[in-house]
């Protein structure tokens, strides 16, 4: 019995260490666009830190030409903030040109983000993207667009950590595990 209650842990351990280790893995090639998925906004309306890092990655990787547009998504969030048109606001204060940004209120899970991202790709004759999230969030987030017909070229993660890494990552693993049974 105790074999077995041993399993369980060790198996999460490793599938951490694997969300880890591929989420880490940064891939940099052109990309039709890049996709930031939301997440916190500040009671301010500011990106909180952790989105501030995402969308600080993308901008970098536009402004090296990686990609000519900027997708981000969201939901409102529970501090009652749009957090794509925050996330819009804070490329915009950056110089990221108004054109150039796609913003998805409708994104109010990974999920929704990808199939909106997808639909927007095939609405304009495109294929490709980049991922831009915090890196236990890459490997879930690049099957979810995968998984909705977008060819995702490109990876980059955030370099933000924090405490609650602890947390995300073992669940991202989970989640990754229950997205890929999904289909």
């Amino acid at each position: 019995m105790l074999k077995y209650l041993l399993i369980f842990p060790a198996t999460l351990l490793l599938a951490s260490a694997a969300i880890v280790a591929a989420g880490l893995d940064d891939q940099i090639a052109p990309a039709d666009m890049i996709v930031v998925p939301g997440n916190t906004v500040a009671p301010d309306g500011t990106p909180s830190p952790r989105l501030q890092a995402r969308l600080d990655v993308a901008l970098q990787q536009f402004r090296n030409r990686q990609a000519p547009r900027m997708f981000v998504s969201g939901g409102t969030g529970k501090e009652g903030f749009d957090e794509a048109a925050a996330m819009a606001a804070y490329l915009k204060r950056q110089g990221v040109p108004e054109a150039a940004i796609i913003e998805d209120n409708q994104g109010w899970t990974t999920e929704a983000t990808a199939r909106n991202a997808a639909t927007y790709l095939q609405a304009h004759g495109l294929t490709t993207a980049m991922v831009a999230t915090q890196y236990f969030h890459v490997p879930r987030f690049r099957l979810a667009l995968e998984r909705a017909g977008v060819t995702v070229s490109a990876q980059v993660h955030a370099p933000y950590a924090e405490l609650r890494d602890l947390y995300s990552t073992p669940r991202e693993a989970v989640g990754y595990a229950v997205y890929y049974l999904k289909k």
